[in-house]
């Protein structure tokens, strides 16, 4: 089994990382999910209408 030295496997490891990085990118920054992108960056700063929270924290303590 010398053709499959662990140089070997180890430089197509390699280049299956870089490929899959690569991949990630150009997935991340395509024009299809920018519009996506956009509306998740957004919501943080909306705000919650008509939600209730179920357990305040600051009705259990007394007033000073």
């Amino acid at each position: 089994m010398d053709f499959l030295d662990i140089n070997l496997v180890r430089g197509l490891v390699l280049i299956l990382l870089i490929v899959g990085f690569l991949g990630i990118v150009a997935w991340a920054y395509s024009r299809h999910r920018k519009a996506d992108f956009e509306k998740m960056s957004m919501l943080p700063l909306e705000e919650d209408q008509g939600e209730v929270p179920e357990h305040d924290n600051n009705s259990d303590r007394t007033k000073e």
